[in-house]
């Protein structure tokens, strides 16, 4: 049986199907398997559909009659057998690390659901786009507290930023209602939220979400049929809380759960130019070419270039620049400063400015020192987290640059790193 299993609902999207399944097989992350769901296509999705099929057995094609966005889903959800729930719709793509750092987070933090950022993208410029700023486990009723300030931001509301359990969703006969056409996702995540305990914050953007679905009124819907939908969804709203609350405290919250009555759906804009937005590509550490002369050289470039996207990943996590995160490594993997020119020279900065970034690093509670005294400097509990992560990045890299390798492959690679590093080591201490 697969870990994860990946629903992708198709109608008639043969023009960015290719884009979001490829993101799909180019996961870090295998062991999956993707349940391509096509309803009922007219445009040439389930061809292209049937061809993905034929090039990879993890692909399962159904093809259906058309019958919505939520019987798809509903569909999918009955025949897949993985143990987590990851959606993607058809016009999006993920990240190369996207499933990966979804399961291991899910795993390691023993949680119930994982909610990540994500990118919004508008033509050549995203912007990152996330409801909450603290990353790590919460409770039904913290979560329930930040859904309040923000009700209608798709953070909340959408799916494919989510992965789920599947023993939950099934334990709890947990399916989208096909007779809405708003918010439908949104009260699946209510329903399934009310039998989550354990809510993990993942501050990392894994997931490029491209809005082109249209309005109420375009998908044929008279005046009263929108009101009855939104009022039955402010129900779901009213009475999720119901159930998370006290009745104290309910009362005491009912004005601001109310804000959803008059906060529809939003997911905000990436400008271009704005502050916050920039230009799809940038977000993303990647080597275009080959090298034309092979060297020792070269080869740690590429290994060089794989740790900065990884560690990117951390730095957008917890908010840190790169030489804050690199003061955390280095302090992690050697265990203090030692000497403050070899910090300065590895950092590629004056010594006068390698310890202040120490005094910056230790207001932030993530360091303790005596500020006169740089080689004082030492890592508090509070960057407990952090260097989880960044361990986490240097097994990435690990399985990342050993992929396909036999585990005997494995096991002399390492010990001819090992060789490599020993000599390395000895020639600059020379």
């Amino acid at each position: 049986m697969p870990v994860l299993s990946i629903i992708v609902p198709i109608y008639n999207a043969k023009e960015t199907l290719s884009r979001c399944v490829n993101s799909i097989l180019s996961q870090d992350f295998k062991d999956f398997e993707l349940l391509l769901m096509d309803d009922g296509s007219k445009d040439g999705s389930e061809k292209l559909c049937d061809s993905f099929c034929e090039k990879d057995a993890r692909i399962r094609v159904i093809h259906k009659e058309n019958s919505g966005v939520s019987n798809t889903r509903n569909a999918a959800l009955s025949i897949a057998k993985g143990r987590y729930i990851q959606f993607l719709d058809a016009d999006d793509w993920i990240t190369p690390e996207a499933s990966g750092q979804l399961v291991r987070a899910l795993e390691k933090e023993k949680a119930d659901i994982v909610i990540a950022d994500f990118y919004r993208v508008v033509e050549k410029w995203i912007s990152r786009k996330g409801s909450i700023d603290t990353e790590g486990l919460l409770t039904r009723q913290e979560f329930a507290d930040w859904m309040a300030k923000s009700p209608a931001d798709y953070y909340y509301g959408v799916l494919w930023n989510k992965l789920f359990r599947r023993d939950i969703i099934e334990r709890y006969g947990l399916r989208m209602d096909p007779e809405l056409r708003w918010c439908e996702d949104f009260i699946f995540n209510m329903e399934y939220l009310l039998h989550a305990d354990r809510i993990y914050v993942l501050r990392v953007p894994i997931y490029y979400y491209v809005k082109t679905e249209g309005s109420l009124v375009q998908q044929g819907l008279n005046a009263s049929d929108i009101i009855r939908m939104k009022l039955n969804v402010i129900d779901y709203y009213s009475d999720f809380y119901k159930n998370v609350y006290s009745p104290e405290d309910y009362a005491k919250k009912r004005a601001e759960i109310y804000r959803f009555l008059l906060d529809y759906s939003r997911d905000n804009e990436a400008i271009p130019l704005l502050p916050g937005s920039k230009k799809l590509g940038e977000e993303r550490t990647k080597v275009a070419h080959d090298f034309v002369r092979e060297n020792s050289w070269t080869k740690h470039y590429y290994e060089e270039r794989m740790f900065q996207r990884l560690f990117r990943s951390v730095m957008s996590r917890f908010d840190l620049e790169r030489r804050e995160l690199s003061v955390l490594l280095y302090l992690h993997s050697f265990g203090s400063v030692g000497d403050l020119k070899e910090l300065s020279e590895y950092l590629e900065l004056p010594k006068i400015s390698a310890q202040a970034l120490l005094q910056y690093l230790s207001i932030r509670g993530y360091l303790k020192m005596d500020f006169a005294k740089p080689e004082t400097a030492s890592l508090t509990e509070k960057s407990g987290r952090i260097l989880n992560a960044i361990d986490s990045a240097v097994s990435e890299e690990e399985q990342n640059s050993t992929e396909g390798m036999s585990e005997g492959e494995k096991k002399n690679y390492r010990a001819l790193r090992e060789k490599v590093f020993q000599n390395l080591k000895k020639r600059l201490r020379m």
